[in-house]
């Protein structure tokens, strides 16, 4: 029997801490905490919650990602230069091959369903 898998704020699975590496980060300090509630269809597809403080990072995405903004703000800039300011209650998908930088401008909670390719 298949059942429904909640992902809530508050009571889920144990923190997973982390930070942007040297290489990555542009600016502040760019903190993470994820709540991953799930991983399925072979390793590849991981859901659940993610927050991060301020900072800037460059991205490299080779997954598919979706976003819905629970809380805070952020910039995405693509490498052309091109930005796109996402707030509390917008969703999101970026798409495999996006480069560019994140910047959350003030810190950030959102829900994830992030999809890596096969190998």
């Amino acid at each position: 029997m298949s059942e429904i898998i909640l992902i809530k704020t508050e009571g889920g699975p144990q923190p997973e801490y982390g930070s942007a590496s040297p290489d990555e980060l542009l600016e502040g300090e760019y903190k993470t905490t994820t709540y991953n509630h799930w991983t399925g269809e072979d390793d590849r597809l991981y859901c659940g919650i993610w927050e991060c403080t301020p900072g800037k990072v460059n991205v490299d995405y080779t997954e598919w990602e979706f976003c819905h903004f629970i809380e805070g703000e952020a910039i995405l800039t693509h490498e052309s230069g091109k930005s796109w300011r996402v707030k509390k209650g917008d969703g999101f998908i970026i798409p495999p091959g996006f480069k560019g930088t994140w910047e959350t401008v003030r810190p950030v909670r959102k829900h994830y369903v992030i999809l890596t390719p096969k190998a």
